[in-house]
């Protein structure tokens, strides 16, 4: 029998109904950059040079990987203490592989450390949740080194209180003294994929939508992720907007296993259509059809989500796509839900899809309750 579910939480595949998401979805039609939030300072000194520099695959090396502690009952009510606990676990699966940093409130790092443990480096950094992978910086390497890519974090368009969240790539990179660089666009780490061989996966909905990019033209925003990233061809896929928190993230749709093979989330055989199911129907048609920077045809690996009713957690707002995991150093962490003969065949699959790298299997179901996943959670440093 299914727990009761009568409590969903705030979660990144609902719009967020709390009273300061209501105020800031009113300003959405007529925002501003950032949507009328006051923007992160610029730097002072001289910004690095935007030619040479390029975003890896998450499969090249990492130096290390930035988490985040959820901080506020305000966004999770009572489901907190297990979305932490859920946190604390992936931070554990992907310490034995490379080092973890997590944020935290000064005020909460005692806990955090407590309940990650020693593998965990746990820094006191102010956060508001857990999406290191929107929040923090997205990086890219060059001649000069290192840099950290700053797209100015809105709340996935005003949706949800990110006063903290929206400095996190600064304070980040300053902490570790990172030169950044100030996208003019807003957007999230979650709704970029790249190959790392100079092509770029993206939803419409996340990108060209005016709660981020209010005035801008896909053309204006494609040509800014290209310099940027170091990206030559952009793919774009329509996506899904207004119908979840991020407007339809790349990083649960389709994802780069390496360059010419592409991961597509499938639903389930018996799953009614709805937005979603034609979402990633039409990911799937863009694909097949597609070629990569270098010119080549796609190969297309579909992964089928679990059986909805083999997931005890399950509620309207489940991330239940094995598509959202993370790859580290010498290994992958995977989300598992609870339907076995699913979990074992994603595994599979990733397994074979990342050849030489270990498969850990991580439970997920308050973070996924939440509409988010592991890869959503993590954000990678790689190394120079």
């Amino acid at each position: 029998m299914l727990p009761d579910l009568s409590f969903a939480p705030p979660s990144r595949r609902a719009l967020l109904r709390s009273t300061a998401a209501l105020a800031a979805l009113a300003l959405l039609d007529g925002c501003s950059s950032g949507s009328g939030d006051a923007q992160p300072a610029e730097p002072t000194g001289p910004q690095p040079s935007a030619a040479g520099w390029s975003m890896p695959a998450e499969s090249a090396p990492h130096t290390r990987t930035f988490m985040a502690w959820p901080a506020l009952e305000e966004v999770w009510g009572d489901q907190l203490p297990g979305v932490r606990q859920d946190i604390a676990s992936i931070a554990r699966a992907v310490a034995a592989f490379e080092p973890v940093v997590l944020m935290a409130r000064p005020e909460q790092a005692a806990q955090a450390r407590k309940q990650c443990g020693a593998s965990v480096e746990v820094i006191e950094l102010p956060v508001d949740d857990l999406w290191a992978r929107d929040t923090g910086p997205t990086f890219v390497t060059g001649p000069q080194g290192l840099a950290g890519v700053d797209f100015g974090f809105n709340g996935w368009g005003g949706k949800q209180t990110h006063a903290e969240d929206a400095q996190v790539a600064r304070r980040l990179l300053d902490r570790y003294g990172v030169p950044r660089i100030r996208a003019s666009v807003t957007g999230e780490g979650g709704a970029i994929e790249v190959d790392g061989a100079g092509t770029l996966m993206a939803t419409e909905s996340s990108w060209v939508n005016a709660n981020r990019n209010p005035g801008k033209s896909r053309d204006e925003i494609e040509a800014e992720l290209k310099q940027r990233l170091g990206v030559h061809k952009v793919l774009w896929i329509k996506g899904v907007a207004g119908q979840d928190i991020t407007d339809c993230h790349i990083d649960a749709l389709a994802r780069f296993a390496e360059p010419g093979t592409v991961v597509v989330h499938r639903p389930a055989a018996d799953t009614p259509p709805d937005v979603w199911t034609t979402a990633s129907d039409q990911a799937l048609e863009v694909l097949r059809s597609a070629t990569d920077a270098r010119g080549k045809p796609l190969r297309v690996v579909e992964l089928v989500e679990p059986d909805a009713e083999l997931i005890p957690a399950h509620n309207a707002d489940f991330l239940a796509t094995y598509l959202n995991y993370y790859v580290v150093n010498g290994g992958v962490i995977v989300p598992k839900f609870g339907d076995r003969a699913a979990d074992d065949r994603a595994a599979d699959i990733i397994g074979e899809l990342h050849p030489g790298r270990k498969v850990v299997q991580v439970s997920i179901d308050q973070v996924a309750a939440g509409g988010g996943g592991i890869h959503c959670a993590t954000q990678q440093q790689p190394a120079v």
